[in-house]
């Protein structure tokens, strides 16, 4: 809400292409938001006397573009959430993670640079929430957004980020990848706060390899495979190591069965 001043910040710089959103007027500001930037509520925020197309459709038609061509946008957008055949439902009639889907589409439907989502997943429960992050994740391979994501939550922080903030009292305590944060701690706060993050599930197999074009036969795993996964596969296929590749399939290192197991069982202070 800073971000884009819908609460107006006491001190500091927002830059934007190197352009300072508190030094934006009105207008300035108000296209902004209905160009570049689009934000996701926690509660939603969709209207209960539109229909789901119409819903996606409203910003569209806030910014001018005609009706029929914003509903065909916005038919578009809600296929690629996994809401075809809802178009003509009203939001009472749809589940919470429905609910929140339609909020994604419809912000998606301007095609901003920019989303921010506020907790957006906050008022789902767990399994909705899972299923949530998973669209999310696949949304962002496909589409490459940049997204700033806020949550209480550093399971779904270290799922769904790749540059993560631990904010404490309103001053940042740590900034790195989800790596940096669980295996490198910056203070006693963040090693506190990390220690009961399961790192099999968060931490990638590209975090610990030993980097080098050595061979380790026939067993290949991709470097962002979660290492309990890389555990099992190892596991599984009664391999003491693997060669690890990229989406490509180019060579990038090795990684030990042992190695894993050690890094998932080790509490995060102890890495300092």
């Amino acid at each position: 809400r800073h971000i884009n001043r819908l609460v107006e910040p006491t001190a500091g710089r927002i830059l934007i292409d190197g352009e300072d959103v508190l030094a934006m007027n009105a207008g300035q500001l108000r296209e902004l938001r209905r160009t570049k930037v689009s934000m996701v509520f926690q509660r939603f925020g969709l209207l209960p006397h539109k229909t789901v197309l119409d819903n996606v459709a409203s910003g569209l038609v806030i910014r001018g573009i005609s009706r029929a061509e914003a509903r065909r946008r916005a038919a578009e957008q809600i296929e690629l959430v996994g809401l075809a055949g809802f178009e003509d439902r009203y939001i009472r009639q749809l589940s919470g993670g429905m609910q929140q889907r339609v909020g994604l589409a419809r912000a998606l439907a301007t095609e901003p640079d920019i989303l921010l989502m506020d907790e957006p997943f906050g008022a789902l429960d767990p399994l909705i929430r899972t299923d949530m992050r998973a669209m999310l994740l696949g949304l962002q391979a496909e589409l490459n957004k940049t997204i700033v994501f806020i949550t209480h939550d550093l399971d779904e922080a270290l799922a769904v980020g790749s540059r993560v903030s631990i904010l404490r009292e309103g001053r940042i305590e740590q900034t790195g990848d989800p790596e940096d944060i669980v295996l490198r701690p910056a203070n006693d706060h963040v090693a506190e706060f990390v220690e009961d993050i399961n790192r099999g599930r968060v931490l990638r197999v590209a975090a610990i390899m030993e980097p080098g074009s050595e061979a380790a036969g026939g067993l290949q795993i991709e470097a962002d495979t979660v290492l309990e996964d890389a555990a099992h596969r190892l596991a599984a296929g009664g391999a003491e190591r693997a060669t690890v590749v990229d989406g490509a399939g180019q060579l990038l290192g090795t990684v030990r069965l042992e190695r894993i197991l050690q890094v998932m069982a080790r509490p995060a202070a102890a890495d300092n």
